[in-house]
């Protein structure tokens, strides 16, 4: 479990940026080829990267000059003209303008960066950045202030963010987190941002701090840049995700998107067990991971408490039973699922 994110920290193999960065782009200048080309070359940059993908840190590798780590940020700048980031794929034109439902123009925000000691024990110290803006709506958004107010913050610069994470890492950072409100239409930014951090950030590792209804074009640019996907299960069924966090087609994409994930990185689940929604949420998520993703990090988080708007709804408006609590944890041995 998370074998290949401790050896980055043992500076035994290098995060997978870094190794992205030393795949040849296939093309001098990225910026002036058709979109089609950057998509086959991307392809091909992928498959070349596979060879790489579980190389020791010794032979030193080094940055091409022109990389796939340029190519994907150059493909996600263009994603900005018509924004398909998550899977709302609003189309928005972000370029001139235009916000889709999560609000967030071409230029991100956040609120603030710091190591996080709250995190799962395996990522602490681990230094988040929180964006502004989400593409969900919860009801019970224990972040809403960020989530739920994309202008807030301020203006997240590249290569401000990359400096500070340089710096974290003098402080003891394991680990760069990107969260929110949810990472998802700040992709351009987060690579840019990762293209800017220098040698001394080539044993720290990315983390994608996600709700996972991320977009496929999205989930195939963070490959070989995300080694651990810290992603939200929040649901075992659309009807629930359309009246808790406005969202259709909640629970195919979502599994979809975990199932790329596990083929391509490491994983681990966050379950926030929701109080009257153990048999209609926690059993089919439990039962789903089970089958397809066993041995995976599972974090049952039992820390819900009614925020934002769900006073309005009455079978959330309360804290779990200790009876719910034993049920999730008896779900989960259920399904063979150890509980990080």
């Amino acid at each position: 479990m998370l074998d290949r994110y401790a050896s980055i920290g043992r500076k035994e193999r290098y995060a997978l940026h870094w190794i992205t960065r030393a795949v040849p782009a296939g093309i001098e200048g990225v910026a002036a080829a058709s979109e089609e080309e950057l998509v086959e070359l991307h392809r091909a940059g992928i498959e070349k990267l596979e060879a790489f993908r579980d190389a020791t840190a010794d032979p030193v590798l080094e940055p091409a000059s022109n990389n796939l780590l340029d190519l994907k940020l150059e493909l996600s700048k263009r994603m900005l003209a018509n924004c398909c980031f998550c899977e709302r794929r609003c189309g928005a034109d972000r370029l001139a303008g235009k916000t889709g439902y999560c609000g967030v123009g071409a230029e991100s925000r956040y609120s603030s960066d710091f190591l996080h000691m709250g995190e799962e024990v395996e990522l602490v110290p681990s230094h988040t950045i929180f964006f502004s803006g989400c593409t969900f709506h919860c009801v019970y958004c224990q972040n809403w202030d960020i989530a739920m107010h994309p202008r807030s913050g301020t203006w997240a610069e590249p290569p401000m963010l990359a400096a500070v994470l340089q710096e974290g890492l003098s402080q003891g950072s394991r680990n760069a987190n990107f969260v929110g409100g949810n990472p998802d239409p700040n992709l351009h930014t987060i690579l840019e941002t990762i293209k800017l951090i220098g040698r001394e950030g080539r044993f720290l590792p990315m983390v994608w701090n996600s709700n996972m209804y991320t977009s496929m074009e999205s989930l195939e640019l963070l490959n070989g840049v995300i080694d651990i996907y810290l992603g939200d299960f929040r649901y075992g069924n659309d009807d629930c995700a359309r009246e808790l966090s406005d969202v259709e087609g909640y629970f195919e994409v979502v599994c979809r998107n975990f199932s790329y994930a596990w083929r391509t990185s490491e994983v681990m689940v966050r379950h926030l067990v929701l109080p009257g929604h153990l048999e209609c949420c926690t059993r089919p998520i439990m039962e789903w991971v089970g089958r397809n993703m066993p041995g995976v990090y599972f974090n049952l988080m039992f820390q819900y408490r009614p925020e934002y708007r769900a006073g309005l709804f009455p079978s959330i408006d309360r804290r779990l039973t200790d009876e719910e609590r034993r049920r999730a944890k008896t779900l989960a041995a259920e399904y063979g699922i150890a509980i990080g």
